[in-house]
Protein backbone atom coordinates (compact mmCIF):
# COMPACT_ATOMS: atom_id res chain seq x y z
CA UNK A 1 0.00 0.00 0.00
CA UNK A 2 1.39 3.35 -1.12
CA UNK A 3 1.65 5.57 1.68
CA UNK A 4 -0.05 8.71 1.79
CA UNK A 5 1.38 11.56 -0.40
CA UNK A 6 0.31 14.38 1.59
CA UNK A 7 1.93 12.87 4.40
CA UNK A 8 5.47 14.52 5.32
CA UNK A 9 8.09 12.20 4.05
CA UNK A 10 9.06 11.22 7.73
CA UNK A 11 5.76 9.95 8.13
CA UNK A 12 5.53 7.86 4.99
CA UNK A 13 8.71 6.33 5.77
CA UNK A 14 7.52 5.47 9.14
CA UNK A 15 4.68 4.26 7.26
CA UNK A 16 6.31 1.94 4.94
CA UNK A 17 8.85 1.11 7.31
CA UNK A 18 5.81 -0.48 9.31
CA UNK A 19 4.45 -2.46 6.69
CA UNK A 20 7.93 -3.83 5.86
CA UNK A 21 8.07 -5.16 9.53
CA UNK A 22 4.54 -7.04 9.46
CA UNK A 23 5.67 -8.67 6.16
CA UNK A 24 9.25 -9.88 7.71
CA UNK A 25 6.99 -10.89 10.73
CA UNK A 26 5.12 -13.12 9.01
CA UNK A 27 7.26 -14.87 7.19
CA UNK A 28 9.81 -15.43 9.56
CA UNK A 29 6.97 -17.30 11.85
CA UNK A 30 5.54 -19.28 9.42
CA UNK A 31 9.32 -20.40 8.04
CA UNK A 32 9.97 -20.83 11.87
CA UNK A 33 7.31 -23.37 12.26
CA UNK A 34 8.34 -25.83 9.23
CA UNK A 35 12.02 -25.00 10.33
CA UNK A 36 11.82 -25.97 14.06
CA UNK A 37 9.16 -28.73 12.84
CA UNK A 38 12.32 -31.14 11.20
CA UNK A 39 13.81 -30.99 14.87
CA UNK A 40 13.29 -29.24 17.87
CA UNK A 41 16.92 -28.86 17.89
CA UNK A 42 16.29 -26.24 15.75
CA UNK A 43 14.62 -24.06 17.70
CA UNK A 44 17.54 -21.72 18.93
CA UNK A 45 18.84 -21.40 15.34
CA UNK A 46 15.21 -19.87 13.97
CA UNK A 47 14.90 -17.46 17.04
CA UNK A 48 17.98 -16.15 17.26
CA UNK A 49 17.79 -15.57 13.38
CA UNK A 50 14.38 -14.04 13.72
CA UNK A 51 15.53 -11.97 16.74
CA UNK A 52 18.43 -10.64 14.45
CA UNK A 53 15.77 -9.20 12.07
CA UNK A 54 13.22 -8.23 13.94
CA UNK A 55 15.17 -6.40 16.72
CA UNK A 56 17.30 -4.67 15.11
CA UNK A 57 18.33 -2.49 11.66
CA UNK A 58 16.87 0.76 10.17
CA UNK A 59 15.36 -1.18 7.11
CA UNK A 60 17.31 0.88 4.52
CA UNK A 61 17.74 -1.33 1.52
CA UNK A 62 13.86 -2.76 1.89
CA UNK A 63 12.63 1.25 2.26
CA UNK A 64 15.20 1.95 -1.17
CA UNK A 65 13.93 -0.88 -2.97
CA UNK A 66 9.89 0.38 -2.49
CA UNK A 67 10.53 4.40 -2.96
CA UNK A 68 12.93 3.12 -6.26
CA UNK A 69 9.39 1.49 -7.09
CA UNK A 70 7.89 4.13 -6.56
CA UNK A 71 10.03 6.67 -8.25
CA UNK A 72 9.25 4.32 -11.43
CA UNK A 73 5.46 4.68 -11.27
CA UNK A 74 4.60 1.49 -8.65
CA UNK A 75 1.57 2.08 -5.97
CA UNK A 76 3.37 -0.55 -4.12
CA UNK A 77 1.03 -3.53 -3.22
CA UNK A 78 1.31 -5.95 -0.66
CA UNK A 79 3.12 -8.29 -2.53
CA UNK A 80 6.18 -5.41 -3.84
CA UNK A 81 6.28 -4.77 -0.22
CA UNK A 82 6.97 -8.51 0.64
CA UNK A 83 9.55 -8.69 -2.19
CA UNK A 84 11.44 -5.79 -0.87
CA UNK A 85 11.46 -7.13 2.64
CA UNK A 86 13.47 -9.67 1.66
CA UNK A 87 16.49 -7.77 1.41
CA UNK A 88 16.36 -7.38 4.89
CA UNK A 89 17.10 -11.18 4.78
CA UNK A 90 20.20 -10.58 2.95
CA UNK A 91 21.50 -8.16 4.99
CA UNK A 92 21.06 -10.43 7.78
CA UNK A 93 23.32 -12.92 6.09
CA UNK A 94 25.90 -10.66 5.26
CA UNK A 95 25.91 -9.17 8.88
CA UNK A 96 26.59 -12.55 10.79
CA UNK A 97 29.09 -13.72 8.10
CA UNK A 98 30.68 -10.38 8.70
CA UNK A 99 31.12 -10.67 12.62
CA UNK A 100 31.99 -14.01 11.87
CA UNK A 101 34.81 -12.82 9.18
CA UNK A 102 36.05 -9.52 11.75
CA UNK A 103 35.53 -11.91 15.12
CA UNK A 104 33.44 -9.21 16.25
CA UNK A 105 31.85 -10.00 19.26
CA UNK A 106 28.56 -7.86 19.41
CA UNK A 107 26.13 -6.39 17.11
CA UNK A 108 23.74 -3.92 17.85
CA UNK A 109 24.28 -4.16 21.67
CA UNK A 110 24.39 -7.78 21.75
CA UNK A 111 26.22 -10.79 21.24
CA UNK A 112 27.04 -11.62 17.38
CA UNK A 113 26.12 -14.90 16.32
CA UNK A 114 28.72 -16.87 16.97
CA UNK A 115 29.43 -15.76 20.59
CA UNK A 116 25.49 -16.55 20.82
CA UNK A 117 25.74 -20.32 19.87
CA UNK A 118 29.68 -20.19 21.08
CA UNK A 119 28.07 -19.38 24.96
CA UNK A 120 25.24 -21.55 24.75
CA UNK A 121 28.00 -24.73 23.81
CA UNK A 122 29.13 -23.61 27.50
CA UNK A 123 26.39 -23.50 29.41
CA UNK A 124 24.82 -26.76 27.87
CA UNK A 125 28.36 -28.42 28.28
CA UNK A 126 28.26 -29.70 24.99
CA UNK A 127 31.45 -31.94 23.78
CA UNK A 128 34.31 -29.84 21.68
CA UNK A 129 35.41 -26.38 20.87
CA UNK A 130 32.90 -23.96 22.02
CA UNK A 131 34.25 -21.55 19.62
CA UNK A 132 34.27 -23.80 16.67
CA UNK A 133 30.50 -24.56 17.37
CA UNK A 134 29.30 -20.96 17.36
CA UNK A 135 31.61 -20.53 14.30
CA UNK A 136 29.86 -23.64 12.61
CA UNK A 137 25.96 -22.37 13.89
CA UNK A 138 26.77 -18.86 12.39
CA UNK A 139 27.74 -20.06 8.82
CA UNK A 140 24.25 -22.12 8.17
CA UNK A 141 22.30 -19.48 10.34
CA UNK A 142 23.92 -17.19 7.57
CA UNK A 143 23.22 -19.50 5.20
CA UNK A 144 19.80 -20.22 6.32
CA UNK A 145 19.19 -16.49 5.93
CA UNK A 146 20.51 -16.24 2.18
CA UNK A 147 18.02 -19.50 1.48
CA UNK A 148 14.82 -17.26 3.60
CA UNK A 149 15.87 -14.06 1.58
CA UNK A 150 15.57 -15.69 -2.17
CA UNK A 151 12.61 -17.39 -0.67
CA UNK A 152 10.61 -14.84 0.49
CA UNK A 153 11.05 -13.12 -2.97
CA UNK A 154 10.37 -16.02 -4.68
CA UNK A 155 6.95 -16.24 -3.21
CA UNK A 156 5.95 -12.90 -2.71
CA UNK A 157 3.18 -13.29 -4.89
CA UNK A 158 4.43 -10.17 -7.44
CA UNK A 159 3.59 -10.82 -11.44
CA UNK A 160 6.28 -13.58 -13.07
CA UNK A 161 7.43 -10.95 -15.46
CA UNK A 162 8.44 -8.42 -12.23
CA UNK A 163 9.90 -11.22 -10.84
CA UNK A 164 12.03 -12.31 -13.79
CA UNK A 165 13.20 -9.16 -13.85
CA UNK A 166 13.90 -8.96 -10.35
CA UNK A 167 16.00 -11.64 -10.30
CA UNK A 168 18.76 -10.57 -12.33
CA UNK A 169 19.19 -7.41 -10.33
CA UNK A 170 19.11 -9.93 -7.40
CA UNK A 171 21.49 -11.85 -8.77
CA UNK A 172 23.92 -9.03 -9.84
CA UNK A 173 23.50 -7.84 -6.52
CA UNK A 174 24.58 -10.51 -4.73
CA UNK A 175 27.80 -11.66 -6.31
CA UNK A 176 29.01 -7.99 -6.13
CA UNK A 177 28.42 -8.39 -1.92
CA UNK A 178 30.41 -10.87 -2.46
CA UNK A 179 33.11 -9.72 -4.27
CA UNK A 180 33.27 -6.79 -2.17
CA UNK A 181 33.50 -9.17 1.44
CA UNK A 182 36.18 -10.96 -0.60
CA UNK A 183 38.15 -8.21 -1.16
CA UNK A 184 37.97 -6.59 2.39
CA UNK A 185 39.04 -9.77 3.80
CA UNK A 186 42.35 -10.32 1.34
CA UNK A 187 42.59 -6.68 1.73
CA UNK A 188 43.17 -6.94 5.95
CA UNK A 189 45.31 -10.78 4.78
CA UNK A 190 47.65 -8.21 3.14
CA UNK A 191 48.05 -5.28 5.29
CA UNK A 192 48.00 -2.61 2.88
CA UNK A 193 46.63 0.98 3.38
CA UNK A 194 45.80 2.39 -0.21
CA UNK A 195 42.55 4.60 -0.37
CA UNK A 196 41.68 3.71 -3.73
CA UNK A 197 41.05 0.29 -3.00
CA UNK A 198 39.47 0.95 0.11
CA UNK A 199 37.00 2.87 -1.82
CA UNK A 200 36.97 0.22 -4.44
CA UNK A 201 35.33 -2.61 -1.22
CA UNK A 202 33.35 0.07 0.48
CA UNK A 203 31.38 0.40 -3.14
CA UNK A 204 30.97 -3.50 -3.65
CA UNK A 205 31.00 -4.62 0.15
CA UNK A 206 28.20 -2.06 0.99
CA UNK A 207 27.14 1.35 -1.56
CA UNK A 208 26.25 -1.01 -3.87
CA UNK A 209 24.17 -3.40 -2.32
CA UNK A 210 22.56 -0.79 0.46
CA UNK A 211 21.43 1.75 -2.15
CA UNK A 212 21.78 1.72 -5.86
CA UNK A 213 20.63 -2.17 -6.60
CA UNK A 214 17.65 -1.84 -4.19
CA UNK A 215 16.84 1.11 -6.00
CA UNK A 216 17.15 -0.95 -8.98
CA UNK A 217 15.12 -3.94 -7.97
CA UNK A 218 12.66 -1.53 -7.41
CA UNK A 219 12.38 -0.15 -10.50
CA UNK A 220 12.98 -4.25 -12.15
CA UNK A 221 9.40 -4.69 -10.07
CA UNK A 222 7.57 -1.85 -11.16
CA UNK A 223 8.99 -1.62 -14.86
CA UNK A 224 9.64 -5.62 -16.06
CA UNK A 225 10.93 -4.11 -19.60
CA UNK A 226 14.42 -3.62 -19.45
CA UNK A 227 14.41 -1.10 -22.40
CA UNK A 228 11.68 1.01 -21.13
CA UNK A 229 13.13 1.47 -17.31
CA UNK A 230 16.75 1.97 -18.59
CA UNK A 231 16.49 5.45 -17.71
CA UNK A 232 15.26 5.70 -14.41
CA UNK A 233 17.84 2.58 -13.92
CA UNK A 234 21.05 5.29 -14.96
CA UNK A 235 19.45 8.06 -12.80
CA UNK A 236 19.20 5.91 -9.76
CA UNK A 237 22.67 5.08 -10.19
CA UNK A 238 23.71 8.35 -10.56
CA UNK A 239 22.01 8.92 -7.09
CA UNK A 240 22.53 5.58 -5.77
CA UNK A 241 26.30 5.16 -5.87
CA UNK A 242 27.60 8.04 -4.64
CA UNK A 243 25.14 8.16 -1.96
CA UNK A 244 25.77 4.42 -0.84
CA UNK A 245 30.08 5.06 -0.55
CA UNK A 246 28.60 8.42 1.76
CA UNK A 247 27.14 6.23 4.20
CA UNK A 248 30.00 3.60 4.00
CA UNK A 249 32.26 6.94 4.90
CA UNK A 250 29.45 7.18 7.48
CA UNK A 251 30.30 3.82 8.84
CA UNK A 252 33.66 4.70 9.03
CA UNK A 253 33.60 7.31 10.90
CA UNK A 254 31.18 5.45 13.34
CA UNK A 255 33.26 2.28 13.68
CA UNK A 256 36.21 4.76 15.21
CA UNK A 257 34.02 7.60 16.56
CA UNK A 258 30.50 6.57 17.20
CA UNK A 259 29.10 6.25 20.44
CA UNK A 260 28.16 2.76 21.56
CA UNK A 261 24.97 3.72 22.84
CA UNK A 262 24.26 4.56 18.73
CA UNK A 263 26.17 1.87 17.01
CA UNK A 264 25.47 -1.29 19.52
CA UNK A 265 29.67 -1.67 18.68
CA UNK A 266 32.25 -1.27 21.83
CA UNK A 267 33.96 2.48 21.07
CA UNK A 268 36.29 2.15 18.31
CA UNK A 269 35.47 -1.27 17.02
CA UNK A 270 37.21 -1.04 13.92
CA UNK A 271 41.01 -0.16 15.64
CA UNK A 272 40.73 -3.11 17.72
CA UNK A 273 39.56 -4.92 14.60
CA UNK A 274 41.90 -3.45 12.66
CA UNK A 275 40.32 -2.82 9.38
CA UNK A 276 41.53 -1.11 6.27
CA UNK A 277 38.85 1.27 5.67
CA UNK A 278 39.13 4.51 3.59
CA UNK A 279 39.50 6.84 7.00
CA UNK A 280 42.36 4.36 8.05
CA UNK A 281 44.17 4.66 4.47
CA UNK A 282 43.83 8.51 4.39
CA UNK A 283 45.10 8.22 7.85
CA UNK A 284 48.06 6.16 7.05
CA UNK A 285 48.85 8.42 4.26
CA UNK A 286 48.95 11.62 6.60
CA UNK A 287 51.29 10.33 9.53
CA UNK A 288 54.87 9.26 9.62
CA UNK A 289 57.81 9.04 12.34
CA UNK A 290 56.91 8.43 15.97
CA UNK A 291 53.08 9.08 15.40
CA UNK A 292 52.67 6.34 12.93
CA UNK A 293 55.42 3.72 15.35
CA UNK A 294 52.56 4.41 17.79
CA UNK A 295 49.15 4.12 16.13
CA UNK A 296 50.14 0.89 14.55
CA UNK A 297 51.54 -0.64 17.89
CA UNK A 298 48.43 -0.20 18.92
CA UNK A 299 46.19 -0.89 15.55
CA UNK A 300 44.22 -4.33 15.51
CA UNK A 301 45.39 -4.97 18.80
CA UNK A 302 42.11 -6.59 20.92
CA UNK A 303 43.10 -5.98 23.76
CA UNK A 304 43.59 -2.24 23.28
CA UNK A 305 43.02 -0.47 26.37
CA UNK A 306 40.52 2.85 26.16
CA UNK A 307 43.14 4.95 26.46
CA UNK A 308 44.90 3.67 23.58
CA UNK A 309 41.86 3.98 22.03
CA UNK A 310 41.13 7.27 22.79
CA UNK A 311 44.93 8.44 21.59
CA UNK A 312 44.46 6.69 18.53
CA UNK A 313 41.68 9.12 17.51
CA UNK A 314 43.26 11.84 18.90
CA UNK A 315 46.08 10.83 16.21
CA UNK A 316 43.71 10.67 13.37
CA UNK A 317 41.61 13.65 14.10
CA UNK A 318 45.08 15.84 14.56
CA UNK A 319 46.19 14.19 10.51
CA UNK A 320 42.74 15.65 9.70
CA UNK A 321 42.04 12.76 7.68
CA UNK A 322 38.38 12.64 9.50
CA UNK A 323 37.27 16.16 8.46
CA UNK A 324 38.69 15.11 5.09
CA UNK A 325 36.20 11.60 5.14
CA UNK A 326 33.18 14.38 6.65
CA UNK A 327 33.94 16.99 3.32
CA UNK A 328 33.90 13.56 1.26
CA UNK A 329 30.83 12.97 2.74
CA UNK A 330 28.95 16.25 1.98
CA UNK A 331 30.35 16.03 -1.82
CA UNK A 332 29.22 12.75 -2.54
CA UNK A 333 25.81 13.36 -0.53
CA UNK A 334 25.45 16.62 -2.94
CA UNK A 335 26.46 14.86 -5.95
CA UNK A 336 23.33 12.21 -5.33
CA UNK A 337 21.02 15.29 -4.75
CA UNK A 338 21.73 16.65 -7.59
CA UNK A 339 20.70 13.39 -9.71
CA UNK A 340 17.48 13.60 -8.45
CA UNK A 341 16.49 17.15 -10.08
CA UNK A 342 15.02 14.71 -13.15
CA UNK A 343 11.20 14.88 -14.28
CA UNK A 344 11.36 10.86 -14.94
CA UNK A 345 11.24 10.36 -11.13
CA UNK A 346 7.53 10.72 -9.75
CA UNK A 347 7.61 13.86 -7.02
CA UNK A 348 7.04 12.04 -4.32
CA UNK A 349 9.76 9.47 -4.08
CA UNK A 350 12.02 12.23 -4.86
CA UNK A 351 10.84 13.51 -2.05
CA UNK A 352 11.65 10.51 -0.34
CA UNK A 353 15.17 10.10 -1.43
CA UNK A 354 15.67 12.87 -0.07
CA UNK A 355 14.81 12.76 2.89
CA UNK A 356 16.64 8.83 3.03
CA UNK A 357 19.91 10.47 1.98
CA UNK A 358 20.15 12.93 4.72
CA UNK A 359 18.96 10.32 7.52
CA UNK A 360 21.50 8.16 5.26
CA UNK A 361 24.18 10.01 5.94
CA UNK A 362 23.46 12.01 9.06
CA UNK A 363 23.72 9.30 11.24
CA UNK A 364 24.34 10.34 14.94
CA UNK A 365 28.07 10.11 16.20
Amino acid sequence: MKPEATALPQEQLKSLRVQVEAQLQDFLSTQSEYFTAIAPELKPAAASLTAFVINGGKRFRPLFAAVGAMGAGSQLSDAEIRAFASLELLQACALVHDDLMDASDTRRGEPAIHKLFESMHLAEKYQGKATQFGLSASVLIGDLALIWSDQMLNSSGIKSESLLAALGVHDEMRVELIAGQYLDVFEQARGTQSVAQALNIARYKSAKYTIERPLHLGAAIAIPDAAKRAQIVSIYSEFGLPLGEAFQLRDDLLGVFGDPKVTGKPAGDDLREGKRTVLMAMTHDRISGAAEAEFMAEFGNHDISESAIARLQEIISETGAAMHVEDLIEELTSTALEALNRDEIVPQARELLTEMAIIATKRNM
